[in-house]
């Protein structure tokens, strides 16, 4: 299995490339650390993306996102993080990222960010 590495995430060939499918990984146990408090936050991060030439190894995945655990980041900065992140390892079709946050004095979050490839125009003579 031909591998590269970015941020500790280990890709693969896509199987597919020439056709366009989805890929949908939910980690149920994301933890990261409110920097306000320092008290944990708890969520859930769905990662939805259509792959291009690679695809994201799931041990890998599962190892960076733990790397978060100790953390002091708000929500929007870790959404819009891993979407970054992955989107830098991946170079993906379409990446998007949601992160659904359990509840905090009353009150509870989602987030969600994304990211489209853009498409080349073509020229026409």
């Amino acid at each position: 299995m031909a591998k590269q590495k970015s941020y500790g995430l280990e890709m693969f060939p896509n199987p597919s490339p020439k056709r366009e499918y989805v890929i949908k990984h939910v980690a149920p146990e994301f933890t990261s650390r409110c920097p306000m408090t320092g008290q944990p936050d708890f969520g859930t991060v769905v990662i939805e993306y259509v792959p291009d030439r690679r695809c994201v190894e799931l041990k890998s995945l599962k190892l960076y996102l733990q790397a978060f655990r100790e953390e002091g980041i708000f929500y929007e900065a870790v959404t819009n993080r891993i979407l970054d992140e992955l989107v830098a390892a991946l170079a993906p079709r379409r990446l998007r990222v949601e992160t659904r946050w359990r509840p905090r004095g009353g009150m509870h979050s989602i987030v969600t960010a994304q990211y489209e490839k853009p498409r080349r125009k073509r020229v026409t003579r």
